[in-house]
């Protein structure tokens, strides 16, 4: 992992809305850590169908994206019905891994509220497991 998220929304090429469920929060009433990665997870297919390649295309392609690491900061707590927004970045790419960066926020203006940032690094592999290179059109996003 090499890229270290912001908190800046300006820092991010592409956003995401999402409110959370009831079933996401836990007995305190705060969404449950491990649901940040769904919301980044969420996001990312967003991401990828907005720049014209939807997953479905990766799996017909016969390629995966297995999350190698991943890394969350939690700074405020989400609750029920909150309206967040992914903030994401195509942060870094090599010949065979990509790294996304993530801002989660509530609220606009002078009233958002950055509540997590992380990363998230990928590999690229074959539906049967062996890796392999990116696509070439996910390598020339890189180089941008």
């Amino acid at each position: 992992m090499s890229v270290e998220p912001t908190s800046s929304p300006a820092d991010y090429e592409f956003t995401h809305q999402i409110r959370v469920r009831f079933v996401e929060t836990d007995a305190m009433g705060i969404v449950h850590h491990s649901n940040y990665l769904a919301y980044f997870e969420e996001a990312r297919v967003a991401f990828l169908a907005h720049v014209g390649h939807p997953f479905t295309e990766w799996r017909d392609a016969g390629l995966e994206s297995p999350v190698l690491e991943s890394f969350v900061t939690y700074r405020q707590p989400l609750r029920f019905d909150d309206v967040i927004t992914v903030h994401l970045s195509l942060a870094a790419v090599t010949r065979a891994t990509f790294q996304m960066a993530y801002l989660v926020t509530t609220g606009s203006g002078n009233e958002l509220l950055a509540h997590a940032t992380g990363v998230t690094v990928h590999g690229c592999t074959t539906t049967d497991g062996r890796p392999t290179r990116l696509p070439a059109w996910l390598a020339e996003m890189g180089t941008r």
